[in-house]
């Protein structure tokens, strides 16, 4: 393999090549060995700074991450799509999935969002098929693509899943790639990342924000990705200095964005909006535009600490969010996710301008001191965990005398993956809280420590087997 390709490329294409020697016949005969396969790459990500604000229009950080999900693509005059996806261990089990083509175009109209919804909810087991199988749902309903044969598929990802790195939308972005790839279907980059989160949304029903497939189609190793959510106006990168890096923490609490506290999260952050805003709405549709100042004197006293859904929809019939609904039935945090956005935006706003200013070490410790406000903020919302707790505590406990200046929590919160900056020789440093954590808890955490360049970079290869 050539420079202009990650590593990890060469082990998948030595993966596709040795298919014939897996114990599972249907993993030997995914693809025909005949014909050529397409080949795509979508790296995961870390949340610098930024988190669940970009759904209410927040500038955000991101770092596409080492790891990533390789999709191979053969089409097939079948009108079937099977889904192979191979576990990160040799040993472990692959999942397998297919469907009639014809089961996302009933009587040769496209199933509606709804439908495909329930269709892939209704089996636990092959939910996570949804990420794959509605590539060709979207492009049917968006894009107006139809689709006479069908699609052999084989995913392979070193993302750990349920670890808040965007793991779902790697795997969208590299099999909306393959398709696009593949059938000749062409796709700009922005489409494809803004077309992998309607995925997301409305096929596989996580209600996240537009950064998680934004950082991995566009994001760059050498740098941070940044994105202002409104929705999705990609901002010059900002350039990591060589004197810090980031890491990535496992914390071993599952993360899950599709769980009931992120969804009520973003609910009742969608419900202050509409309290705030009423009729006349002055800041675009985004909560982020609301300037800290404004917020904390003339809105803040006036949100109620929590609202019932009954209550809000007797007096304010609804909110603006499309993706999330309120429940009659359920009491939701009001003030503290509303606040949240407002000065998240700001927090992120002042980290992009220190990295882009002088270097010094008041510099860094200032960076810091905005994660650990971030993480604190993420509490509050009522997204925080134990264990993320413990690592930042470790963290701040090591401190800028051993390199390290900040942490907090990523992605959609309540367990995942901890961000923590430090200075690039700090490994040493890290290591210790990664001990510390182990004796208390038992759990080795996964150390995210790497970069590497989004979809885009990698583009497609053909390759014949």
């Amino acid at each position: 393999m050539n420079g202009n390709h990650p590593g990890d490329l060469e082990a998948f294409v030595e993966t596709l090549r040795s298919l014939d020697r897996h114990p599972r016949p249907e993993v030997r005969k995914v693809f025909d060995p005949k014909a050529p396969v397409t080949v795509t790459r979508a790296p995961g990500r870390l949340d610098v700074m930024g988190g669940i604000a970009d759904y209410s229009g927040s500038l955000v950080l991101q770092r596409p991450i080492a790891e990533a999900t390789f999709a191979a693509l053969q089409p097939a005059d079948k009108p079937l799509i099977e889904i192979v996806s191979l576990g990160p261990e040799p040993a472990e089990q692959p999942r397998i999935f297919a469907m009639n083509v014809s089961s996302l175009a009933p009587e040769g109209e496209p199933l509606s969002y709804a439908k495909a919804r329930e269709f892939f909810q209704g089996a636990k087991e092959s939910h996570w098929a949804a990420y794959v199988a509605g590539a060709f749902l979207v492009l049917m309903r968006e894009r107006g693509v139809r689709f006479s044969g069908g699609a052999r598929i084989l995913i392979s990802s070193a993302i750990p899943e349920g670890k808040g790195v965007a793991s779902s939308a790697a795997l969208e972005v590299a099999a909306m790639n393959a398709v696009s790839a593949a059938f000749a279907i062409n796709l700009e980059p922005y489409d494809l990342a803004l077309l992998c989160q309607r995925v997301e949304n409305l096929v596989a029903g996580a209600p996240c924000g537009v950064m998680d497939q934004m950082t991995s189609v566009f994001g760059k190793a050498d740098s941070l990705l940044n994105l202002l959510c409104q929705p999705a106006d990609l901002q010059p990168a900002v350039p990591i200095p060589p004197e810090i890096t980031f890491w990535g923490l496992d914390s071993g609490e599952q993360h899950a964005v599709a769980g009931a506290t992120y969804e009520e999260v973003r609910t009742g952050t969608f419900m202050g909006y509409r309290i705030i805003a009423g009729d006349r709405d002055r800041w675009d549709g985004y909560l982020a535009n609301v300037t800290p100042v404004e917020f904390d004197r003339d809105f803040s006293d006036l949100l109620p600490e929590e609202m019932s859904g009954e209550e809000f929809l007797a007096r304010y019939s609804g909110t603006s969010d499309a993706i999330t609904r309120v429940l009659p039935a359920s009491t939701y945090k009001i003030r503290r996710p509303t606040a949240h956005p407002v000065h998240e935006h700001h927090r992120v706003k002042a980290f992009r301008e220190l990295l882009l200013g002088s270097r010094s070490e008041e510099q860094w410790t200032s960076l810091g001191e905005l994660m650990y406000q971030s993480h604190a903020s993420y509490s509050a919302c009522g997204l925080g965990s134990r264990r993320t707790d413990t690592i930042v505590e470790f963290v701040r406990a090591e401190g800028p005398v051993r390199g390290l200046y900040g942490a907090r929590i990523t992605g959609g919160g309540s367990g995942g993956t901890v961000a923590i900056l430090g200075r690039a020789d700090a490994g040493p440093a890290v290591a210790r809280v990664v001990r510390r954590y182990q004796n208390i808890t038992g759990y080795s955490p996964f150390i995210f420590s790497g970069a590497s360049n989004g979809a885009s970079s990698f583009g497609s290869l053909r390759l014949n087997l």
